[in-house]
């Protein structure tokens, strides 16, 4: 497969049966919705998949897909809410900590695509601080917030990575909370 038929795959990371953690599936998705209503028009090939907490099981498509952009909850001990983009080279390098130790194999799964040089070209990681990773459906008030930021980064790095994501309607911050954050 040529590198221009491989994909991008957007990946939502987490367990949604325990609060917060699940982010990364709610912003996957809230970019669902939009790009079913036409308010997002994603370039031909891009896959956005509910990766959930398959940590090792994803590394067929990590190692099939041209870039990737990871989208999960991160406890780099910022203000809850706060919206991270981690870029290539320091997913890459990270030394062993919340970006490599997490506890639902995101370390482990780049990691491993390391380790059999496989893997895309490029990754990035759009990061949110959780407010609570505890038993329980639906994430937090502060969370749900912090939503359509986190969307609005994602394709942010689309763009960036050459994706070239194409609006077809207002921006994510003009979109009602409730719906951007799966609460519709």
């Amino acid at each position: 497969m040529s590198a221009e038929d491989r994909p991008i795959v957007v990946i939502g990371i987490g367990n949604v049966l325990l609060r917060d953690d699940g982010v990364g599936v709610e912003i996957v998705r809230s970019l669902e919705r939009l790009v079913d209503r036409g308010a997002v028009e994603l370039p031909p090939g891009t896959r956005l998949l509910d990766g959930g907490t398959l940590g090792l099981g994803l590394l067929p498509v990590v190692s099939e897909a041209r870039a990737i952009v990871l989208v999960d909850a991160v406890d780099l001990g910022r203000v809850p809410g706060s919206v991270v983009v981690v870029d290539d080279d320091t997913l890459r390098h990270a030394p062993a900590g919340p970006l490599q130790a997490g506890r639902d194999g995101l370390g482990d799964l780049l990691m491993a695509a390391r380790l059999m040089s496989a893997g895309p070209d490029a990754m990035v990681l759009v990061g949110v601080q959780p407010s609570e990773i505890d038993t329980g459906l639906g994430l937090t008030e502060v969370m749900r917030a912090a939503v359509p930021a986190a969307v609005q980064a994602t394709i942010r790095e689309l763009e960036r990575l050459g994706a070239a994501a194409a609006w077809a309607g207002p921006a994510v911050r003009g979109i009602d909370d409730a719906e951007a954050a799966g609460c519709d």
